[in-house]
């Protein structure tokens, strides 16, 4: 399976099938990043994964995380049959990569992106905790994620703190 699902997120998650936007959270009431989704209105497709797999618990405990966030948005760009079959109990393992190819250990910024691509003639890339790796870059004045040619999504929000 392609570890990606097209994004639109929070300096929070990322997918890949055509990516969308991605955005960095900033958080809608809530303290933690289970709260924020839930009170964005645009997560709700991720909400449900991530409490399927039990990233909950783990998100609300431990960190810091820095979550590219996919949109419900991005996840519609899924088959009605992927969803559904994503979300089987017996592929609980593989939501799961999905999710955590998304999340990046520690507090990630813009600014922590920008320094790494100056370095790297405009590119960088970001190891995930699922051990996967995401590549940023410049485009215009949006800082953009890749993972394969043509699986790519901007950050919509940026540096959100939970």
């Amino acid at each position: 399976m392609n570890p990606f699902i097209p994004f639109c997120a929070l300096l929070f998650f990322i997918p890949a099938i055509g990516l969308a936007q991605t955005s960095v959270y900033d958080g809608y009431g809530g303290n933690s990043i289970i709260e924020s989704t839930a009170y964005s209105g645009n997560h709700i497709t991720l909400l449900k994964a991530v409490k399927a797999t039990n990233l909950d618990r783990i998100l609300n405990e431990d960190g810091p995380f820095t979550i590219f966030a996919p949109s419900d948005m991005a996840f519609k760009k899924l088959s009605k049959e992927k969803m559904a079959a994503l979300f089987l109990p017996e592929n609980e393992k593989e939501l799961f990569s999905l999710l955590t190819y998304h999340i990046v250990a520690g507090n990630l910024t813009a600014s922590k992106m920008l320094l790494p691509m100056s370095r790297g003639n405009g590119k960088a890339s970001i190891t995930t905790v699922q051990g996967s790796k995401m590549f940023v870059s410049m485009e215009r004045l949006d800082i953009v994620i890749m993972v394969n040619v043509g699986d790519s999504g901007e950050i919509i929000i940026a540096d959100s703190k939970q």
